[in-house]
């Protein structure tokens, strides 16, 4: 019975423990996409500028 009681404590704790850590590294997760997506936006508004600049200077490839 002792062995039993051990046994669903030692349960609890791990999935309270894998809970924690599951959490932890989501957060981490969300803190890094958050700290990337300034330089990714940068990047994205880049390529549209060079898109546009360089369909101005080759028109006859954009179709108009």
């Amino acid at each position: 019975m002792v062995v039993f009681v051990v046994t669903v404590l030692l349960y609890i704790f791990g999935l309270v423990f894998l809970y924690g850590v599951i959490r932890l590294a989501v957060r981490h997760g969300m803190e890094d996409l958050e700290a990337r997506r300034p330089q990714v936006l940068r990047g994205a508004q880049s390529a549209s500028a060079d898109d546009r600049a360089f369909l101005r200077e080759n028109s006859f490839l954009g179709g108009n």
